[in-house]
C-alpha cells in the first residue's frame, strides 16, 4: 500500500510516498479501515521538523505521520460490536501515528461513525482538533457547568483547534472572544465569535475583560501572561503539556494582592480518543451546530505542498486525501 513517510527530520521536502507492506488483519475489537483522508496537525509538523522529542516517533525512522483519519471499514476483528463492514468511520490513532497510509488498523473505542451530512474526506478533519477543543472546554474548563453568557477567550482561534473551540463554546452559550490576525477576523465571526482581537496590534495580557475560561489553542502563551485575565473561579487551559506546579507558581506571582491562586485553575488538555466524544461531535455537525473548518485539501502525492500550507497561517484544517 501507499504510505506517506519521512526518513529524516527536516523541511517538507523530506516527505515521500512509499510502497510499504499493508497492516496485519484486525484482532479482537479492531477495525481495518480503508483510509479516505487524514488531516495535518501541529504534531505532524513538529515530528517532521524534529521539534518534538524522538520518543514521539518511537525512535523509529522512517515514520508515517497522521493521527486522525476517516474512511470505510473493510474488515473487523471478532470482538467488534459497534461497527460493520462498509461503515464510514472517523478515528483518532495513538501516539504512534500512521494514519496517512491507505489502510490502518484501529480499535473500535477510538472510532465513531462519520457525520451523515459531510463527505468522508471532510470528516477526517474532525477527530484530533475537535476532540481537543471539546475536552479542553468541557473536561478542563468545565464550561458546560457555567451559566449561559460565561466569557471565553480563545488564543490561536483561527487554527484547527481554535476554530472548533469558538463554535463549541458558542454552542454552550458562552460569549466568545477570539484572538487572531486581523486577516482572519471574518473567519472567526463566521464561526460565531462575539468579539475579535488582533494579536499583532493588541497585547493580550492588557485586555480589560475577565474570563471564565481562557483556552490557549496554539500552546504558545505562557500561563503567567494571561492568568490574571481570569475571574476568581476561572480556568486556564493550554493544549501544550506544561508543569502545572510551575504554572501555578508563576500565576500566583502575577495575581493582584488579596487574590488567592488556589482558586485559579490551570491545566493542560490531554486529548483522549473517546468514541462517545467523537459521536457527540458528529451529532453536532449533523444538527448544523458545528462546521468542519477545512482550509485546503491536497492529494497524498502533494503532501509537501500540504505541509508547507499548514505551516503558514491557515483558517482551520488542512486535509490529505488518499483516494
Amino acid at each position: 500500500m501507499r504510505a506517506l513517510r519521512f526518513h529524516a527530520h527536516g523541511a517538507p521536502s523530506v516527505l515521500q510516498v512509499d510502497e510499504v507492506a499493508g497492516p496485519r488483519p484486525p484482532r479482537g475489537d479492531e477495525l481495518l479501515v480503508e483510509v479516505a483522508a487524514s488531516s495535518i496537525n501541529g504534531t505532524d509538523l513538529g515530528l517532521r521538523r524534529g521539534d518534538l522529542p524522538a520518543v514521539a516517533t518511537w525512535g523509529r525512522l522512517p515514520f508515517t505521520p497522521g493521527f486522525d483519519l476517516a474512511g470505510v471499514v473493510v474488515d473487523t476483528g471478532p470482538g467488534v460490536t459497534a461497527f460493520a463492514r462498509g461503515d464510514r468511520v472517523m478515528a483518532l490513532l495513538g501516539h504512534g501515528g500512521g494514519a496517512q497510509a491507505e489502510r490502518v488498523v484501529v480499535r473500535q473505542s477510538r472510532a465513531a461513525l462519520c457525520p451523515r451530512t459531510v463527505e468522508t474526506t471532510t470528516a477526517a478533519a474532525i477527530p484530533l482538533a475537535g476532540l481537543t477543543a471539546l475536552q479542553a472546554l468541557q473536561g478542563c474548563g468545565h464550561l458546560q457547568q457555567r451559566p449561559r453568557g460565561a466569557r471565553v477567550l480563545v488564543l490561536g482561534a483561527s487554527g484547527g483547534i481554535g476554530s472548533y473551540a469558538v463554535q463549541l463554546a458558542k454552542d454552550l452559550g458562552a460569549h466568545v472572544t477570539g484572538v487572531a490576525r486581523a486577516a482572519k477576523h471574518t473567519h472567526l465571526r463566521d464561526l460565531g465569535a462575539d468579539e475579535v482581537v488582533d494579536r499583532r496590534q493588541t497585547d493580550v495580557s492588557t485586555l480589560s475583560d475577565r474570563y471564565d475560561v481562557v483556552l490557549d489553542a496554539a500552546g504558545v502563551q505562557g500561563f503567567a501572561a494571561v492568568g490574571h485575565l481570569l475571574v476568581p473561579d476561572g480556568r486556564l487551559v493550554s493544549v501544550r503539556p506544561l508543569s502545572l506546579d510551575a504554572a501555578r507558581g508563576a500565576l500566583a506571582r502575577r495575581l493582584p494582592a488579596g487574590m488567592d491562586a488556589r482558586h485559579r485553575g490551570v491545566s493542560a488538555v490531554r486529548t483522549t480518543a473517546r468514541s462517545q466524544d467523537l459521536t457527540r461531535l458528529a451529532a453536532l455537525v449533523d444538527a448544523g451546530r458545528l462546521r468542519v473548518p477545512v482550509d485546503a485539501t491536497y492529494p497524498l502525492e502533494a503532501a509537501r505542498e500540504a505541509h508547507a500550507h499548514a505551516e503558514r497561517d491557515v483558517r482551520g484544517k488542512v486535509v490529505l486525501t488518499l483516494g
